[in-house]
């Protein structure tokens, strides 16, 4: 079927997503100049992007929440080729005054052998670092599972991950049953798929509840975890292309067409967001009222979206992520 002619694609035009501030307690007290918030009790560690009880800000579903537009549309805003509903994808902005826990995410077929809809695999993408910035990622060659029991236990587990130092604009790749952390020092935008499963394995005694027996069931001491190496293509750079989803930055030279944003391996169009990790943005078109994207803000393009121009408005440095079908990439 066609998507002229599939009477549940429903056009929709772009919209931009109120962002919702989490409480973490590794997170920080003020969030200036990243964004106009200081915490009031709880620190903030989490301001998610397209949390399903984010508040869409603009056009005709303004006011509901993003949960509730993907339970009323989902073909119209992920397109025909999906097989679920749901918002596929959680993307968050990620502050570490201190370190995280270290922590395991199942994949899908073991998430959904306890009941959950999907596991977690997931993307950082450094939007500033200091000089010493870190993040675990992965287990030292050679590392058993017993040997992490033992050093959970002895309160040592750091000295089997694997550190990775963290540059601007450096994009890391963490599959489903990667055991990491973060550390203080950089701030992430984090790409994962729609789930808050963490299963701790340490968490430096913080009081919180560990999942020790869950986290070393879904640990894999090989992964596909790592820096990725940024694709430089004419008319993008493709930071990671996975599974679940593709993370691009876009470069507008004064204006361009969401034509252009194609790709020559898709089929059928998707739901993607554009992120201003700096400078803002307009969107432009005939179909609807032009819409601000501002600084650090997102706005969800989604799959019946119409034709549009972005246009910059001073400074961009835009961000496209796509959801995708697993087994999709080519």
């Amino acid at each position: 079927m066609s998507v002229a002619s599939d009477p549940l694609f429903i056009e929709i035009t772009p919209f931009r997503i109120e962002p919702q501030f989490v409480g973490r307690v590794w997170g920080w007290k003020d969030l200036r100049p990243w964004y106009d918030r200081i915490a009031e009790q709880e620190p903030i560690g989490e301001v998610w992007l397209t949390g399903d009880e984010c508040k869409i800000a603009t056009g005709s579903h303004r006011g509901k929440t993003l949960g509730a537009i993907f339970d009323e549309q989902p073909r119209a805003l992920l397109g025909p080729d999906f097989a679920s509903s749901g918002s596929p994808l959680l993307i968050k902005v990620i502050f570490a005054r201190e370190k995280l826990s270290v922590q395991v995410h199942p994949d899908d077929r073991l998430a959904q052998r306890y009941g959950q809809p999907r596991g977690k695999t997931e993307c950082w993408y450094a939007l500033a670092a200091e000089p010493d910035a870190r993040v675990a990622v992965g287990l030292k060659t050679g590392v058993t599972l017993d040997e992490v029991k033992s050093k959970i236990d002895a309160g040592t587990l750091e000295d089997s991950l694997n550190l990775l130092p963290v540059h601007k604009d450096d994009l890391i790749f963490v599959d489903a049953g990667t055991v990491h952390a973060i550390w203080p020092g950089s701030v992430l935008l984090e790409t994962q798929q729609n789930s808050d499963i963490t299963y701790r394995m340490y968490d430096y005694g913080r009081g919180r509840e560990l999942h020790i027996e869950r986290s070393i069931e879904s640990t894999r001491l090989t992964t596909k975890a790592g820096k990725v190496e940024a694709r430089a293509l004419a008319d993008r750079t493709v930071l990671v292309d996975s599974t679940y989803f593709c993370v691009e930055r876009i470069p507008v030279d004064v204006s361009r067409s969401s034509t252009t944003l194609e790709r020559t391996n898709e089929t059928s169009p998707h739901l993607s967001y554009l992120f201003a990790a700096a400078g803002s943005a307009r969107l432009t078109s005939p179909s609807f009222e032009p819409l601000e994207l501002p600084e650090r803000g997102i706005v969800a393009i989604p799959a019946s979206s119409p034709v549009f121009a972005i246009q910059d408005l001073g400074g961009l440095d835009l961000i496209r992520i796509s959801a995708r079908m697993p087994g999709s990439v080519q």
